[in-house]
């Protein structure tokens, strides 16, 4: 497999030719580890903002029952409610499990001006939870501003994951330069190609950098991660933290091939290709605005303006 020229150049500093060259077509027999026991994955799904604890009792307790041992937690504004999510989660799920946050940032008041991330306080406050990693801490242009958070909370133990609202390679060449994440992660639809996925996975791996994919929905990145454990990366899977895919139980439904999960690992894909291919059904009812959800959608509106 080769890059384009537009993709090599991507690459800038961060990698030399011969790093990406050497990288790049060498499985390393590692095709039976991945039909075996699949790529690792954790779970987004229990922790919503808002859930009540009922709702977040039963999510926990049927993701304990199908294997998940890394779970997403999501942080909001109000820092006595996530504290008590964190608190309950925690309980439900046991202390040997990994827990990691997403931070939805904002702006409390006039005081940010004067300390621009007050989410990092936030993020302290939680650091007796020993989450993994905070999400997203700041604006995901903000590259000083990463290093900044990374650069502190490096001292708790916690590390800075962001990549998800990075539209270009440039951006996560930068990202890397300046030490401002700890763990990689990446929206392969938001980035501009194959190519363009492939060029961040190469400097991800001449920094030495956990990727962990972030996705959605989940069947985009099937190929990707299989291709970087066996022919890029090379990391071994159940090393502590080394790689990790999202799992987001929804759409599933809509996609002609849809992802395998077992014990809590994405199960590689048997198609060729890149498996964005939509049901019929699903694009017909779905496309705006004649589609049959939109019209209702917009139906519903109508009705309700009179």
């Amino acid at each position: 497999m080769t890059l384009t020229r537009e993709g090599c150049c991507a690459l800038g500093y961060s990698c030399c030719p011969e790093c990406s060259v050497g990288s790049v077509g060498q499985p390393r027999g590692k095709e039976e580890q991945m039909l075996k026991h699949g790529y690792p994955a954790y779970t987004t799904s229990c922790a919503w903002l808002c859930s009540s604890d009922q709702l977040l009792k039963q999510l926990c307790t049927e993701a304990l029952k199908e294997g998940w041992t890394k779970f997403k937690v999501k942080v909001g504004a109000d820092l006595k409610d996530n504290i008590h999510r964190f608190r309950f989660i925690q309980k439900m799920i046991g202390p040997d499990k990994i827990m990691m946050n997403i931070t939805f940032c904002y702006c409390r008041n006039a005081f940010d001006f004067y300390f621009p991330y007050p989410q990092m306080l936030d993020v302290t406050e939680l650091a007796e939870f020993k989450p993994l990693w905070t999400e997203e801490p700041t604006s995901p242009d903000d590259i000083l501003g990463h290093a900044t958070i990374a650069k502190a909370l490096a001292l708790l133990g916690i590390g800075v994951a962001t990549g998800e609202h990075c539209q270009k390679r440039v951006i996560f060449k930068q990202l890397l330069q300046a030490k401002a994440l700890t763990y990689l992660q990446i929206d392969s639809c938001r980035l501009g190609s194959v190519n363009e996925n492939l060029s961040v996975l190469l400097m991800a791996k001449n920094f030495c950098l956990p990727w962990c994919w972030g996705n959605w929905p989940c069947e985009l990145v099937q190929h990707l991660k299989v291709f970087d454990y066996i022919s890029v990366s090379g990391t071994p899977l159940f090393v502590f933290f080394s790689r990790m895919c999202e799992f987001v139980d929804h759409l599933h439904k809509h996609f002609k091939y849809p992802t395998v999960i077992k014990n809590a690992s994405y199960m590689p894909p048997q198609d060729a290709g890149y498996p964005t291919e939509m049901k019929e059904n699903s694009a017909r009812n779905y496309q705006f605005p004649e589609g049959e959800v939109w019209q209702e959608h917009l139906s519903s509106q109508k009705a309700q303006q009179h």
